[in-house]
């Protein structure tokens, strides 16, 4: 009886100190993913010290690129955000892809309307992405367009994104990898309450997303 209550004791004092290494190992890793962020902030913030105050277009890039990193960072970790955030974020990349394409005009309206509810995070991203991938392929100085609209009425969001494309180069980006992972997530997400339709029509690739709220 003696030696079964020592081995108990013994076991249930071994089940302890596993679970106090386990909290500590994880509030360890807690502290290391909080302090690398911060150290990469402070490096991004001297470096902009550091840019001369005439290069405003490179100011604007670091800040720009430093927002979206707090973004991913700090944001996506939620399980919805609000889509001011969302939209914030994506205008903040279309402006990067700005600085570095020539003749590449981006039209983006939003209605009034879109406001006050949440998505999940990076939802959209994919599509304003693989719109700039296109883009990418034309090196002859022609004129590339994207054009964004969002808007929200009756309970559904409704997204749209077209941008010119050449027709030998449009199929592989939204029939790879990204469109099947983003069709994945929605089917994942929105069950029965999205609509998705791509296509390409007069030299522009377009996508319609509805989304039930």
């Amino acid at each position: 009886m003696a030696v079964k209550l020592l081995t108990d004791y013994n076991a249930s004092q071994k089940r302890l100190l596993e679970v106090a290494r386990e909290k500590a190992e994880t509030e360890l890793n807690f502290l290391k993913s909080q302090i690398n962020p911060h150290f990469l902030f402070n490096s991004l913030n001297a470096v902009y010290f550091l840019i001369d105050k005439s290069n405003t277009e490179a100011r604007q890039a670091l800040h720009k690129f430093s927002e979206m990193l707090r973004y991913q960072l700090y944001e996506v970790k939620d399980v919805k955000i609000s889509i001011e955030k969302e939209i914030a974020y994506l205008q903040d990349y279309i402006g990067l892809q700005q600085l570095r394409m020539e003749n590449c005009e981006v039209q983006m309206q939003i209605e009034p309307t879109v406001k006050g509810f949440a998505i999940e995070p990076l939802l959209l991203l994919p599509f304003v992405e693989n719109s700039f991938k296109h883009l990418s392929h034309f090196g002859n100085g022609t004129r590339n367009t994207v054009a964004i609209a969002l808007s929200r009425q009756n309970g559904e969001m409704a997204f749209s994104i077209r941008n010119t494309t050449e027709n030998k180069t449009f199929i592989e980006p939204y029939g790879g990898i990204g469109l099947t992972n983003v069709r994945r997530r929605l089917e994942l997400l929105y069950p029965q309450k999205h609509q998705l339709l791509v296509g390409e029509e007069d030299g522009w690739y377009t996508v319609h997303l509805t989304l039930k709220l």
